[in-house]
């Protein structure tokens, strides 16, 4: 069968009958393999391939790779990302992708096949479905990619032949790198759970801070006259202060935590030189505690309280990527 559309080389679709058996159900889909197959060398077709942030599909291999490296995705969770990838941005319904991947005579759960090549997937690309990065799901409708996916088309070349000087050299002609391929440095893949747990966590641990330096405010003050002849009025009036604002941000971040808000982390990245400002005036205040735990015990806890505010800002980079 073949296809053309605009700007799009055409393809050939093949399929051998060893494909009609799979794993997901008694037949596999009905387009099988998605096989580019090269043409003669003088319409010969060149690979089409498309890049989603440290990602890049081979249409014609079938192949999913990560920064270079092939990952383990079998074919029909592949043929699935290939149909969204070819509308992202698009909501692309389940009776679509049934009337496309599987034929009409297929007598096999679409459903449970759909719902495992969508997991698969998801698996590959460490995406979840309470919070995409890549795969949305529509209750009731379908799918839709909604990261920036970059397309390799180059135009046909016929063998030998090598693109003019003009055309190598004019920048205007040069492709530029996307959204994608500019995006933040690669960040350590973990469950999400567990970085939602424990940025959580650091808003509760603040807000315990906070609420026992206010119950303790007259304490602080006299520790601050008699140990570090410091004015106890104004280390009062700086814990109180901090400590406000500091309650309310804590409330909004720990709330949002747990609703598990998707814009999170662009927002906690607008927050973040309030959060360094109060974390870090915060972070001497255990040597207002030196007289009772001692003077290293209280370094350690000020290097930790220090670098505090660097983990949460990569724990909502983690939990709560930028699209």
């Amino acid at each position: 069968m073949m296809r053309s559309t605009t700007n799009i080389t055409p393809h050939i679709f093949m399929r051998s009958p060893r494909q009609r058996s799979g794993c997901f159900g008694s037949t596999r889909p009905f387009y099988g393999v998605v096989n580019f197959v090269r043409m003669s060398a003088t319409t010969g077709t060149p690979e089409r391939r498309a890049k989603f942030g440290l990602y890049e599909a081979n249409f014609a291999s079938g192949e999913l790779r990560k920064n270079g490296a092939k990952l383990k995705l079998q074919e029909q969770p592949f043929q699935v990302l290939a149909l969204l990838l070819d509308r992202a941005g698009q909501v692309v319904t389940r009776e679509e992708i049934q009337q496309k991947l599987w034929p009409a005579d297929t007598f096999v759960d679409f459903d449970h096949s759909l719902n495992t090549a969508i997991n698969k997937l998801r698996d590959v690309l460490g995406d979840t479905a309470s919070n995409p990065r890549f795969i949305e799901t529509l209750p009731r409708r379908g799918y839709r990619f909604i990261a920036p996916v970059e397309w390799n088309e180059p135009s046909v070349i016929p063998s030998g032949a090598a693109p003019s000087a003009t055309e190598s050299k004019d920048p205007s002609r040069q492709t530029e790198p996307s959204i994608a391929t500019i995006a933040e440095p690669e960040l350590p893949q973990a469950d999400h759970r567990i970085t939602r747990l424990l940025f959580g966590g650091l808003q509760l641990m603040y807000l315990i801070f906070y609420a026992c330096g206010l119950w303790r405010l007259d304490e602080i003050g006299d520790i601050a006259e008699d140990h570090f002849h410091v004015a106890g009025g104004k280390i009062e009036a700086l814990v109180l202060v901090t400590a406000v604002i500091g309650i309310a941000l804590r409330l909004y971040t720990l709330s949002a935590t747990g609703f598990n808000y998707r814009l999170l982390g662009a927002k906690f990245r607008k927050l973040i030189p309030l959060v360094y400002v109060l974390d870090l005036i915060w972070a001497f205040s255990p040597f207002l505690l030196q007289p009772r735990i001692g003077l290293g015990l209280a370094f350690a806890a000020c290097a930790a309280l220090l670098y505090s505010p660097f983990a949460q800002r990569i724990l909502a980079m983690i939990t709560w990527p930028a699209k």
